[in-house]
């Protein structure tokens, strides 16, 4: 089994509310130097494939049901066992 984390992200220019709060909060704390924060998802599975199959199963998974493309991003990642 290989485990994939997948780490989804609004696109940049869509609003993210949650960063926006995120970053007030961080403010108001003393946290000056914070200029913007994204809050985003991350996904983990254990997939029972490898290389050019495993990318293609999580790109498939990824379009047709765990992202919205039309405003969000995601990359992924293998995780070392």
């Amino acid at each position: 089994m290989t485990t994939v984390r997948i780490l989804i992200s609004s696109k940049e220019g869509v609003f993210d509310p949650e960063g926006k709060v995120v970053q007030s909060g961080l403010e108001r704390l003393g946290y000056a130097g914070v200029a913007r924060v994204r809050v985003g998802k991350v996904i983990e599975l254990e997939l029972d494939a490898t290389g050019d199959e495993l990318a293609d199963q999580v790109a498939s998974m990824c379009s047709a049901f765990l992202v919205n493309p039309v405003i969000e991003d995601y990359s992924f990642e293998v995780v070392e066992a």
